[in-house]
């Protein structure tokens, strides 16, 4: 069974973000919590955020079916697109203007509890 998390216009660029998400891509669910935990970059912060919402989306969508620890979660897919970008203005020289951008991201987290590789090699 699999769970989504999507947090949106998350202030932070996308690329940024990208090189925390890359790094608990495939991990196990506990891993990616310390990695995230006591990573230093900015981005980590609303990542964990988002992966525990993932979780916690797991735990409740599987609702009295047979109960997997937790510790078992895997991350299975773990993207950030380019969300929308904020236009702004700064003056320069000589009456100049020299635009900023202002860029924010999409994070999206699928957490899996691995039972679904058994059940379709089961059913093989």
């Amino acid at each position: 069974m699999e769970a989504k998390a999507i947090a949106k216009f998350i202030r932070i660029s996308p690329g940024k973000a990208r090189l925390v998400v890359d790094q608990i891509r495939g991990e196990r669910v506990e891993d990616a919590l310390n990695t995230l935990h006591f990573s230093r970059k900015a981005a980590a912060v609303p990542i964990e955020k988002t992966l525990r919402s993932a979780v916690a989306n797991l735990i409740n969508r599987s609702d009295g079916e047979t109960v997997v620890p937790p510790e078992s979660f895997i991350v299975t897919r773990a993207f950030v697109d380019a969300g929308a970008t904020m236009k702004r203005w700064r003056p320069r020289s000589m009456g100049r203007a020299h635009p900023i951008l202002k860029r924010s991201c999409h994070i999206t987290l699928m957490v899996s509890d691995g039972q679904d590789e058994t059940k379709e090699a089961t059913k093989e």
